[in-house]
């Protein structure tokens, strides 16, 4: 292999466990070498690899330079990547295929992924994919993709490798070797008759430390948990996670074997199942959840107009905000030209604000995106935070004020400025904490997104508020006109 490659292999490893800027110059690099025609380049990526690090470096990719590049690759590690796409990224890919191509890659996906990505072609794709795929196939893929959607049928797959209760151990070792090309685990067997009725559950371990001239029958766990086709895949992913199991076996009616549930699906269900809760929990419903989803992606990796036109438009409500303020600032001229001092604690004020505001929107948004804030029992947050908030600027207010009063106050003969700044910060502070939670809970109500929109009403109103606090406590209790 020469330098270049060499080269390409250090960069292709470091990318993948380095930053995001790293994973952005990768994605160029696949781009450049799939341009150039460099499938050297392109083999040394791929053979380097795990498929699920490949899959997450080639979605950088448009669907054409994708399919392009996955096209150059071998069919069955070309399967293992595409089944990890998520389902709307393989359809996506699916419809710039071929329908040989096409064919030729479900003809190596495991068989729940390929049944899943049926699902996802319209019908008419469905019905022009089918004739190019061997008999058998078109079988299985029918059968697993006409579970309902959410029961363990839906989920489960046919790789799985199956044992005679009459043959002898070393008869079963060689069944084993023969199907564990085809088999998604060979970890456990399952025995069944003539007419596929399960009659129980091997595992490899006792197969192999078995004598050889003894019978599979003798062996075979005649009790094994099971599950049916049309239950809930929750429910099944419950049982593998409590049980410990590497896979469930499916029965439908008569005690028939039409697959099993991996612990790898179990696990993909009970963490969907989690995340479902959890937008529960924070009151999302799907089309909610999805429209963050959609805001987030734009703000972060999109095109920079709609950030741009976003977050420019809230701060134009800072500017608004802040012109508001210059002007309470001059109505006070002739106060701050009396006693200098008071100038002094106007950034303090402000600062103070800002920070206690951000703290709290920051709260806030990582509690509803976690689940840990119910929607629909806001006024208890409401309540608690501004609870905190009354403590906080009780706290902050004496230290301030006591500060104010030696500082400034005491040295000018202008003791009273501790107080009002004192007063000024208690409310400020106070008042943060509760528009940074409720802002932000009117805006989701409302549909804006509060990413962007709820730090400048913030800023605007506190500063606003805490200064015309300070002022007026100032210039009552210096006895100043304004």
């Amino acid at each position: 292999m020469n330098r270049n490659l060499l080269d390409d292999r250090a960069l292709l490893t470091g990318a993948l466990r380095g930053s995001q800027h790293d994973h952005i110059l990768l994605v160029q690099a696949l781009r450049s070498y799939l341009d150039a025609g460099d499938t050297d380049s392109i083999a040394v990526f791929f053979e380097a690899h795990q498929p699920a690090d490949i899959a997450n470096l080639v979605g950088g990719l448009d669907s054409d330079q994708a399919v392009r590049l996955l096209a150059l690759v071998a069919p069955e590690r070309r399967a293992r990547v595409f089944g990890y796409f998520d389902g709307e990224v393989q359809a996506a890919l699916a419809r710039r295929m071929s329908r040989r191509d096409l064919a030729d890659l479900m003809t190596h996906m495991a068989h729940d992924e390929r049944a899943d990505l049926f699902n996802g072609l319209r019908h008419e794709e469905q019905q022009a994919l089918l004739p190019g795929l061997a008999q058998a196939e078109r079988e299985d893929i029918r059968r697993l993709a006409s579970y309902p959607e959410g029961t363990a049928g839906s989920i489960m797959t046919s790789d799985y490798a199956t044992l005679q209760a009459e043959a002898t151990v070393a008869e079963a070792i060689r069944q084993l070797r023969r199907e564990a090309p085809d088999a998604e685990t060979i970890y456990q067997a399952y025995v069944v008759d003539e007419e596929r009725r399960l009659l129980g559950t091997l595992s490899l371990r006792d197969l192999l430390l078995a004598d050889d001239d003894r019978r599979v029958s003798d062996l075979m766990n005649r009790e094994p948990l099971t599950c049916g086709a049309h239950e809930p895949k929750e429910a099944v992913a419950r049982e593998i996670a409590r049980y410990d199991l590497l896979a469930m076996p499916v029965i439908n009616g008569g005690d028939k074997l039409v697959g099993i549930v991996t612990q790898d699906d179990a696990m993909d269900v009970s963490e969907e199942d989690a995340s479902e809760l959890m937008y529960r929990k924070a009151g999302l419903t799907d089309a909610m959840h999805a429209t963050e989803v959609i805001r987030s992606e734009r703000l972060t990796t999109g095109g920079i107009a709609y950030p741009i036109r976003v977050r420019l438009l809230f701060l134009l409500v800072t500017l608004a905000g802040g012109l508001a303020v210059g002007t309470l600032i001059d109505s006070f001229e002739d106060v701050l030209m009396s006693v200098v001092a008071v100038a002094v604690f106007i950034p303090l004020i402000m600062d103070m604000g800002g920070n206690v505001g951000t703290q709290s929107t920051t709260i806030f948004a990582r509690g509803f995106a976690l689940g840990h804030i119910d929607i629909s029992r806001f006024a208890r947050y409401l309540k608690r935070e501004v609870s905190i908030g009354l403590v906080m600027g009780l706290i902050i207010g004496l230290v301030a004020g006591t500060i104010a009063y030696f500082w400034q106050g005491v040295p000018n003969d202008v003791p009273q400025l501790g107080i009002a700044v004192g007063v000024a910060l208690f409310t400020t502070v106070t008042l943060a904490c509760a528009l940074g939670f409720l802002l932000p809970y009117l805006m989701v109500k409302v549909g804006i997104d509060h990413a962007p929109g709820a730090d400048p009403f913030i800023t605007t109103i506190k500063d606003f508020s805490g200064l015309a606090m300070y002022f007026f406590l100032a210039a009552w209790l210096l006895g100043l006109e304004y």
